[in-house]
């Protein structure tokens, strides 16, 4: 336990907490183009083919500097229509057994269609309510 006199001269630094979604600060989604949709496998104890998707999108640095940036993103639900050159809309929201997968995409927005014939959960995947 350190005594008042130490804790004046060096005093206790808080800890850096890791951002989860770095691309998304001060934002709740992005908006994107996709640029290829590929299958990935998890890791070791799962086994599936997950559907994913290289989204890219261009930041702002300053007034005469941009940069291109590329983003690994989880499509969610069954089936979809997405192709190269889709605008897409992506969340925060890891994938926990893909490496390097830290966004979703949202469906029913943009390019992306909702989720054909989904009852439950609809708000996730996009679809709409109809009177059945």
């Amino acid at each position: 336990m350190p005594t008042f006199s130490q804790l004046i001269k060096n005093p206790r630094i808080p800890k850096l907490h890791k951002i989860k979604a770095p691309l998304l600060i001060n934002q709740p989604q992005k908006r994107a183009i996709c640029f290829r949709i590929f299958i990935k496998n998890p890791k070791k104890p799962n086994s599936a083919k997950r559907k994913v998707a290289n989204v890219g999108f261009i930041k702002k640095l300053s007034i005469f500097s941009f940069k291109k940036i590329n983003v690994l993103t989880y499509i969610p639900g069954i089936g979809n229509n997405l192709q190269a050159n889709s605008n897409v809309l992506f969340r925060g929201g890891r994938v926990k057994d893909l490496p390097g997968v830290r966004y979703h995409l949202i469906r029913g927005v943009l390019d992306f269609n909702g989720v054909k014939d989904r009852k439950n959960a609809r708000s996730k995947y996009g679809t709409k309510k109809f009177n059945v």
